[in-house]
């Protein structure tokens, strides 16, 4: 098979680089003063849901649609005051985990390209 044709999902490493990117994410989230006071003091709610909805937003099986319905992620973010600046935050929180978990560059570039279009999608309050 020719690897253009593999999912991202595929490409970078299938369900085991998902966990790990998506454990240090959050990490990086709760160290960012921008952001961790959006989130819940437990987070495996959180750290579950987001490794179903990448795993399935890269093209793996479709774990959060299964489990929880169609992901509606901008209704779902509306309640919490998403600003440019907490995007640009949360994307490089992303940055730094992909930078961790996934050696190629373009493959990098190409999550993160998909991840900021959808970032930048949930802005929700001016600055």
């Amino acid at each position: 098979m020719d690897i253009k044709q593999l999912s991202l999902f595929d490409r970078v490493g299938g369900a085991p680089v998902i966990h790990r990117l998506v454990d240090l994410f959050y990490m990086n989230v709760l160290a960012e003063p921008k952001l961790a006071p959006l989130f819940p003091q437990d987070m495996s709610l959180v750290i579950s849901k987001q490794k179903q909805f990448l795993t399935q937003y890269f093209g793996g099986p479709p774990l959060y649609t299964n489990e929880h319905g169609h992901p509606k992620m901008r209704a779902r973010h509306l309640p919490f005051p998403v600003t440019k600046e907490r995007a640009d935050a949360w994307l490089a929180c992303m940055q730094r985990a992909l930078e961790e978990t996934t050696p190629e560059v373009a493959l990098r570039e190409e999550m993160m390209a998909r991840l900021s279009t959808t970032a930048y999608f949930f802005i929700n309050k001016e600055e």
